[in-house]
């Protein structure tokens, strides 16, 4: 099954509030970017993935993303994030009604493409799948597969509300890569451990990072 990644991410210079103990409002901005980058170029580097939309409103984020190949889907409903993601799969399925479509987390900078194979490939299984993030309360990708709904439900612990909704959670071993997502100064040390893509790290070594 060949998929299309839904990714989101907002505009760059809200991005990473809590990162704040790590990078000041100057750096942020970039650092995001970076994440947005390594994630969704491994994420096209994938061999089940088919495509990658990118849902935002910054311009600077879609003029790199788009560079990189993905296709940029404006945040028309600005309602949050869930209601950006069922916007943009809807977009994505204007064209392909049936395409198996996954939201995957914007940052996810450790992204590696055979781990997030083996996490499609498993989700393929199920009309709904989701995997848990490193923490074990949130998800860093919720699946569709053909014909599904994607009905998101990320926020606060939405490890839980996908597993109410229907969707069944994916337990698998040595996918680290697809679950680090970075949201902390800790998240980003766990990040840069499993070795980050090339934008992060290079971001990353502009930074003073506390316990490093």
């Amino acid at each position: 099954m060949q998929w299309t990644l839904v990714i989101p991410l907002k505009p760059l210079a809200r991005a990473k509030s809590r990162l704040a103990d790590t990078a000041d409002d100057g750096v942020r901005p970039g650092l995001a970017l970076a994440f947005a980058q390594d994630t969704v170029a491994a994420a096209l580097a994938c061999p089940s993935v088919k495509d990658v939309a990118v849902v935002t409103d910054d311009l600077l984020a879609g003029r790199e993303l788009g560079a990189l190949g993905a296709r940029i889907v404006t945040d028309e409903p600005r309602g949050g994030l869930n209601p950006a993601l069922a916007h943009a799969a809807a977009v994505v399925r204007e064209t392909r009604p049936d395409s198996a479509v996954a939201a995957l987390n914007a940052d996810l900078p450790a992204l590696r493409p055979l781990e997030l194979a083996r996490v499609l490939d498993a989700a393929a299984e199920f009309p709904r799948a989701f995997l848990p993030d490193a923490a074990a309360i949130g998800t860093t990708l919720l699946a569709a597969g053909e014909g599904q709904e994607l009905r998101p439900a990320f926020g606060t612990d939405s490890r839980a509300r996908h597993r109410a909704s229907g969707a069944v959670e994916l337990t698998l071993d040595t996918v680290d890569s697809v679950r680090q997502d970075v949201d902390t100064g800790v998240d980003l040390r766990a990040a840069l451990a499993l070795g980050v893509g090339p934008r992060t790290a290079a971001a990353a070594a502009r930074l003073l990072i506390p316990g490093s």
